[in-house]
C-alpha cells in the first residue's frame, strides 16, 4: 500500500490526497482502481509506442482482466506487456501489483471496469480519436472517465451501501475529464490530438464543462456523510477551481492553492 500511496502522488495529486482520506479497505479498491485505470492510460496517451502497438496491448489487456472479473485471482498482465518494460512508465509495468492490492470482493468491480476502459481505449486508438460532435465527445470521455464515475458508485454500494445516481457518476467523471481537457488543450494539438467538436472554441469546452460539473454538485450533494461523501468533495472543488483559473488566464493551481481548496473543503 505505500507503494501504491508513493506511486499516486507521482501521478495525480488529485486523486492522491482524497485517497489518502479513505478508511482502510476502501483506501485499497480505490487506489488500486486508480492505478489500474492510470496504467492503461499512460498506453494510450504514450508518445513512442505506435498505434498499432497501443492496440494490442490494451486489447491484451482488456482479455487478461476480462477473464478474472468473476472468478478469484489476479491478472497476470506482466504477460502481455513484459516485452515493452523499457519503454512503458513503471505505473504501467505494475499493473498486477495494482491488481493484487484491490480487497478480493472488490476485485470483480475494479477489473471489469479496467477491462472495460481498456477496450474502450483501444477503440479510440484506432480510430483515431475523432471527435465531430458533442455526441463524439461525450462517448470519449465516458470511455476514460464517465465509467471511473460508474466504478466509484459501484465501490461505495460494495463498502458501505451507500447509494447513488449512476447517471450523475457519469457527469462526475465527464466533468473532471472536460477540465483536463481545457486544461491540455496545446498539448494535445501537438500531439495530434484535437477533442473539441467541431466548430467549437474555449467558450464551448467550457460551457461543456461547466455543465458537467453542475450535475457532479448535484450527484455529491445526493451522497449520505461518510467516506464517499468525503472522497468525492475534494475533485470536485479541485475542478471547480481550476476551471475558473483557466477562465482567467491561468493553467494549473499552485500546491498552497490545492491545500487551501482540500482544507476548506475537509474542515
Amino acid at each position: 500500500m505505500n507503494e501504491a500511496m508513493t506511486m499516486l502522488k507521482k501521478t495525480s495529486r488529485t486523486f492522491y490526497i482524497p485517497i489518502s482520506y479513505l478508511e482502510l479497505g476502501l483506501r485499497e479498491a480505490v487506489a488500486s482502481a486508480y492505478l489500474c485505470m492510470r496504467a492503461i492510460d499512460e498506453i494510450e496517451d504514450h508518445h513512442e509506442l505506435s498505434n498499432e502497438l497501443k492496440i494490442e496491448l490494451l486489447r491484451g489487456i482488456y482479455e487478461t482482466f476480462k477473464s478474472q472479473d468473476d472468478r478469484m485471482g489476479v491478472p497476470q498482465a506482466h504477460i502481455v506487456l513484459s516485452p515493452y518494460r523499457t519503454v512503458l512508465p513503471d505505473v504501467t509495468m505494475q499493473l498486477d501489483e495494482w491488481a493484487a492490492l484491490c480487497p478480493p470482493t472488490a476485485a470483480p468491480i475494479v477489473y471489469r471496469y479496467t477491462a472495460k476502459m481498456s477496450l474502450h481505449m483501444a477503440d479510440w486508438v484506432q480510430h483515431g480519436w475523432n471527435i465531430h460532435t458533442e455526441e463524439d465527445l461525450d462517448k470519449y470521455t465516458y470511455s476514460v472517465a464517465g465509467m471511473v464515475g460508474e466504478m466509484l458508485s459501484e465501490l461505495w454500494l460494495w463498502y458501505d451501501g451507500t447509494q447513488s445516481d449512476l447517471t450523475k457518476a457519469i457527469a462526475f467523471g465527464r466533468g473532471l475529464q472536460a477540465v483536463n481537457i481545457l486544461r491540455n488543450r496545446e498539448e494535445d494539438l501537438k500531439r495530434g490530438v484535437d477533442f473539441y467538436p467541431d466548430g467549437w472554441g474555449f467558450k464551448e469546452m467550457q460551457q461543456y464543462t461547466r455543465r458537467n460539473l453542475q450535475t457532479a454538485d448535484s450527484y455529491v450533494a445526493d451522497l449520505k456523510h461518510g467516506p464517499a461523501l468525503k472522497f468525492c468533495k475534494i475533485p470536485l472543488a479541485l475542478a471547480h477551481a481550476t476551471v475558473n483559473l483557466i477562465s482567467a488566464g491561468g493553467s494549473k493551481l499552485t500546491r498552497d492553492a490545492v491545500l487551501k481548496i482540500v482544507n476548506r473543503v475537509t474542515g
